[in-house]
């Protein structure tokens, strides 16, 4: 009992294909005070170096919106090109702006996570309107990190905004006294640093939550042992079905061997236990050539196969048990078994020649034929 609890436990660390299949739902990592934050920060930076500029076309645009001469109220196509000025002078420096925050906001939602497209994500879900689940969200261990959260983002920014304060008091306070429109500029100047101090405050907060999202994440991820077992046997396939088509393959290779036996030129033996056959074409470039090969049973039915078709059978277990083991079927005679192949070949077409009365009886063939030690089995 306490095994099958354990194998319904998420204490496994999720795979690769866990992770995933996860992605391509739109469950990835993602941390909203990040995005935020770099969003706030680029928008500050970019603030503080196109800031300026804009303050100026807005200077200039206002200045020149309300100092009209006479003759000016009474043009009707005058509004147009105010219209067309407050364009021109205002489009580069507010397009560079939200071109730098559009690239921060960018970063931020691909900073954790990485870049991820799914509609999965948009689907419509049971769960999202299910009552129950809300209650939990809502009073869940999750809620209540979101509660620190605001309650922490609160402080911070609140404590940033008074040191700001106390940073450009004197400065805001002898503001009426600079000339105009400098003081204007100078106020605008301090809004920007001010804006930057307060979104400092928010980093110390990214920085907690990124490593809090990174563990939520991986908890969620997690998987059972008997998901894990079920995924690894679903990506092997069936040891059943794998072994039915091991056994198939093999039945399909012993068949296409079978049939190549008899053309063999001759069976060597050991003698019960391994069976090879072997064929030499003399016209041909290749060395001899291992057509078929079998052990105990198999051996047998090639033997049987060879008998049948009048296929000369040689005993030698040495070189029998060196070409089981060292060549695979269709395939050529290692070079260090050329010479005890080649004794048994001259054995046996000498065998052939004297049944037809062309040649003396051959002597018997060596028992200990040239075999390298390290080909003996």
């Amino acid at each position: 009992m306490a095994e099958q609890d354990d194998s319904f436990e998420k204490t496994e660390e999720p795979t690769p294909k866990k992770l995933e299949d996860a992605r391509k739902k739109g469950q990835i990592v993602r941390s909203k005070e990040l995005t935020t934050t770099l969003l706030l920060l680029f928008s500050a930076f970019a603030l503080i170096s196109v800031g300026q500029y804009i303050a100026s076309a807005m200077f200039g645009i206002t200045q020149r919106s309300f100092m009209l001469s006479r003759d000016e109220t009474y043009d009707i196509k005058h509004m147009f090109q105010i219209l067309e000025m407050a364009v021109l002078e205002s489009a580069w420096p507010l397009i560079g702006f939200i071109v730098i925050a559009m690239i921060g906001g960018i970063y931020g939602s691909v900073a954790m996570g990485g870049y991820n497209f799914t509609w999965s994500s948009a689907a419509p879900k049971a769960n999202r309107v299910s009552p129950m689940k809300g209650f939990k969200r809502m009073f869940g261990l999750e809620a209540l990190v979101e509660l620190l959260k605001g309650i922490g983002k609160v402080l911070v920014i609140s404590g940033m905004a008074y040191f700001a304060l106390i940073i450009f008091k004197d400065e805001a306070l002898h503001l009426d006294v600079e000339l105009y429109p400098l003081n204007i500029f100078h106020a605008l100047d301090m809004l920007e640093w001010a804006f930057l101090l307060l979104v400092v405050g928010m980093v110390p907060i990214a920085l907690i939550d990124v490593p809090f999202q990174n563990h939520k994440h991986n908890k969620e991820m997690k998987m059972t042992l008997q998901e894990v077992k079920d995924e690894r046997k679903n990506a092997e396939g069936d040891p059943m079905v794998k072994s039915r088509v091991r056994r198939i393959q093999y039945q399909a290779a012993a068949n296409r061997m079978m049939q190549e036996v008899p053309d063999a030129d001759v069976i060597v033996t050991n003698p019960t236990h391994f069976s090879v056959a072997i064929k030499y074409d003399q016209d041909g470039d290749r060395a001899p050539v291992m057509v078929a090969k079998g052990a105990d049973q198999l051996a047998l039915h090639i033997r049987k196969i060879g008998q049948a078709h009048d296929v000369p059978i040689v005993q030698s277990p040495a070189l029998a048990r060196a070409i089981y083991y060292s060549t695979e079927a269709d395939h050529e005679i290692p070079q260090k078994l050329f010479m005890a192949v080649a004794q048994v070949l001259a054995y046996v077409y000498q065998l052939k020649a004297y049944k037809k009365g062309k040649a003396k009886r051959p002597k018997a063939l060596k028992k200990d034929l040239p075999i390298p030690p390290e080909l003996r089995r």
